[in-house]
């Protein structure tokens, strides 16, 4: 093992890992001492004390180490066979076990064309090792040669096991990555865009005013300036909070969140107020909030919430950025048409048709299919309808009939939603 990764490692695992090895390395003494004759002695003790060695090198002295090691021991055995002090009662077990432990290592983490050249002369050592006793008879050792290559079978089969084993792990950590990737991607589309977006309505706004030629009152270009100012703060506040959550430093971005209410678990009409008291306030047009008499007093899980506010924040981002001429923009929830205790949540602008929040960003998004027209760069619709999908529900977007676009979005059910998170979760 690297001197750096066991420092690395708590002081009681030093301190154990100390201990097995002190056990093992006074075993191969013992081992040695068994000959009865120094040179022997002193060449198993180093045998033995090589293979375990071997054992621990990095990843990238493996070959190396396991060539001497093999090297060594097959040398002794032949070396031990012609002498006449010999150990009457261990060939030397510990240096037997570091061999075939020698050839697991080498499967999982040597490439299969070195791996192989790497493993014949692993297991001739292995094979020699019974030489070394003083008292064995043809019969014995045609058993321990059938042991042994049992042994090396299990070795292979262990190592093909482990190496199994690393690419799985490797393909589940690509994918998490993968997952974390979109999510934050999805994030920052989410945190930013809308504060973005009011700003930039807010400078239109402004330059329209001073393009007019007249002279702007004061207090109304402060009023604007101040909204500026506030969109940018809310920009920062949210890039600071994804920054923190990609560095480490916090738990989870900065956002709508059941935890983040009071008594428990709330309801649809306090989720769209809230998002809409959050996001509506900071530029044009006007926002109204409709729900449904059905769904008084009904609570939404924390995923259902995370959902209900990204629709709102995309629908009104989008209302922003392209319904031309809109004067109001209405966020509704009412039951389900899919499923039985669903909800269906919409975000309608009365701006030119074509044009409008989506006016413009889609025809129709089922399933997470993404219109045809979207903006230039735009993802918003794209991660929301990944959003959706993974809470069981689905995306459409497309013009009103009487002017105007609409986004809706059709979610499960409060407990399917919650076992759907869990799952993903998981």
């Amino acid at each position: 093992m690297p001197r750096a990764a066991f420092r690395a490692r708590p002081l009681l695992q030093q301190i154990l890992l100390a201990l097995v090895a002190a056990v093992l390395l006074g075993l191969v003494i013992a081992e040695g001492a068994d000959t009865r004759f120094v040179p022997t002695a002193v060449a198993t003790a180093f045998t033995g004390t090589l293979s375990l060695y071997a054992l621990v090198v990095r990843r990238e002295l493996l070959p190396r180490w396991a060539l001497f090691a093999a090297g060594a021991s097959g040398v002794l055995s032949v070396v031990s066979a012609n002498l006449a002090h010999r150990p009457e009662h261990t060939s030397g077990c510990v240096e037997l076990c570091a061999l075939l432990a020698l050839v697991a290592r080498t499967v999982r983490h040597v490439r299969p064309l070195r791996a192989t050249g790497l493993f014949v002369v692993l297991a001739f050592a292995v094979g020699l090792e019974p030489l070394r006793l003083a008292k064995i008879d043809s019969e014995q050792l045609s058993i321990a040669e059938s042991v042994l290559v049992l042994c090396l079978f299990s070795a292979v089969l262990a190592g093909l096991c482990l190496w199994l084993y690393d690419r799985l792990r490797a393909r589940e950590r690509r994918s998490i990555r993968e997952a974390q990737r979109l999510e934050y991607a999805r994030e920052l589309h989410d945190f930013v865009a809308h504060h973005v977006t009011a700003i930039v309505a807010q400078t239109r706004a402004v330059r329209f005013a001073t393009a007019q030629g007249r002279e702007q009152d004061p207090a109304d270009l402060d009023r604007m300036l101040e909204g500026i100012e506030n969109a940018a703060s809310q920009s920062l506040s949210s890039m600071r909070g994804m920054v923190s959550v990609l560095r480490g430093t916090a738990d989870a971005p900065a956002g709508a969140t059941a935890g983040s209410y009071d008594g428990g678990l709330p309801d649809v009409a306090s989720v769209l107020e809230r998002a809409v008291g959050e996001l509506a306030a900071a530029a044009p047009p006007s926002v109204q909030v409709e729900v449904d008499p059905e769904l008084t007093g009904r609570r939404l899980p924390p995923a259902l919430v995370d959902v209900a506010y990204s629709v709102v924040r995309e629908g009104l981002t989008n209302a922003r950025r392209h319904a031309r001429g809109a004067t109001r923009v209405t966020v509704a929830a009412g039951p389900g048409t899919q499923a039985p205790y669903g909800l269906e949540l919409s975000v309608a602008d009365d701006g030119e048709t074509g044009s409008g929040g989506g006016s413009g960003s889609g025809v129709g998004i089922g399933l997470g299919d993404a219109g045809s027209k979207a903006a230039p760069g735009g993802f918003g619709l794209t991660g929301l309808a990944e959003r959706i999908e993974g809470a069981g529900g689905r995306l459409g977007a497309g013009p009103c009939e009487g002017g105007g676009w609409r986004l809706t979005a059709e979610l499960p059910p409060p407990r399917a939603a919650e076992l759907r998170s869990s799952r993903r979760a998981l």
